[in-house]
């Protein structure tokens, strides 16, 4: 094969340009971001691999693809925490917890024993809890490192500071001209491909970074509540990502101070140490989406666009990352993300 060309450096491109090289592609990576940091909403995400209890509010096939993706992750980033993940909610939030549990599967019902075992400093909070021990989850900043790391060992060159252009001569603007013989394009820019893939639409999702010497937690903590759910992920060295807000929109504003206060309470809501606090870092990302929330492989504009992620970036781009690769290298054709459409005109060219 000639060489493949992957624009975009977050989680979906990095995973694509890893997967095709070590298959023996010839692969380089365009990003329009001067260096590998916040430019790209993969940089703010919680780095929870949970897909089973992602089937609280969506399709059975991210949790297929997101199991998938877990060996793939622990194969390449010794930094994967496999230590399971928790859901609690308070004495009277009980009937979210049975909804979630309806919802879900491959789950283990704790009482608060057994609870206080896995997590002590939760010890007393909850009287019960869900335990999913087959999820995991991971630093997202230091995967993302060790992803690039791993291309340059395959010879992979990264290009930063590019913007890259399949037909449109460069101008002032550091431009890059993909020839248009010169290999399959694979584009995994996420929103910014919305003038080809019309059909996306944004979410925005906001997160804080808080570190606290007086709460020890291993794993990730989903706090149940019927307007204000919450998940807060270790990060190692007492610090914890809190997040959850989803918002219709494509705009990159800073997080609203109404997201900011409910996302602090819910935190001292999980556990009263998270008062005394320090606040590292806030941050927002725009996510992109289809109409369905599920991804796709689409081809369109003279490439293959690897989109439509939602809130799953890390979850997902290893798997959709092995299905491009063994459909370029191959030709297996993937129903659940790709279209026959594509496929027809594949087999015609």
């Amino acid at each position: 094969m000639s060489r493949v060309t992957v624009i975009g450096a977050g989680v979906a491109g990095l995973s694509c340009a890893v997967e095709l090289a070590e298959r023996g592609a010839r692969v380089e990576v365009l990003e329009r971001a001067p260096a590998l940091g916040p430019a790209c909403c993969s940089w703010f995400a919680g780095g929870m691999l949970a897909p089973w209890c992602e089937l609280e509010s969506a399709e059975r096939l991210i949790a297929e693809l997101g199991d998938e993706s877990i060996g793939w992750w622990r194969e390449r980033f010794a930094g994967t925490e496999h230590r399971g993940s928790l859901v609690v909610a308070h004495a009277r939030d009980t009937g979210e917890l049975a909804r979630f549990a309806r919802r879900t599967e491959r789950f283990e019902w704790l009482d608060a024993d057994a609870l206080a075992a896995l997590e002590p400093d939760l010890a007393g909070r909850f009287q019960r809890a869900l335990f999913f021990p087959q999820e995991a989850h991971l630093n997202p900043r230091a995967a993302l490192t060790e992803l690039t790391r791993r291309l340059g060992k395959l010879g992979v060159a990264i290009r930063y500071g590019v913007e890259a252009s399949r037909t449109d001569p460069p101008g002032t603007g550091g431009e890059t001209l993909i020839p248009q013989d010169d290999g399959p394009i694979i584009d995994c820019t996420g929103l910014a491909a919305r003038a080809t893939l019309t059909d996306l639409r944004g979410v925005k999702g906001e997160m804080l970074l808080l570190r606290s010497k007086d709460i020890a937690l291993s794993r990730p903590v989903r706090l149940l509540h019927p307007r204000i759910p919450l998940y807060i992920v270790p990060r190692g060295e007492g610090l914890y990502m809190v997040g959850a807000t989803m918002i219709e929109s494509d705009q990159p504003t800073r997080i609203s101070a109404r997201s900011m206060l409910e996302l602090l309470t819910a935190a001292y809501a999980l556990h009263p140490a998270f008062a005394e606090a320090e606040i590292v870092e806030i941050g927002t990302g725009v996510r992109p989406a289809f109409p369905d929330n599920l991804p796709r492989i689409r081809r369109a504009g003279g490439a293959f666009h690897v989109n439509g992620l939602y809130r799953h970036g890390f979850l997902l781009a290893p798997a959709l990352a092995r299905r491009l690769a063994e459909y370029l290298l191959s030709g297996r054709f993937y129903p659940e993300v790709m279209s026959d459409e594509d496929h027809r005109e594949r087999r015609l060219a």
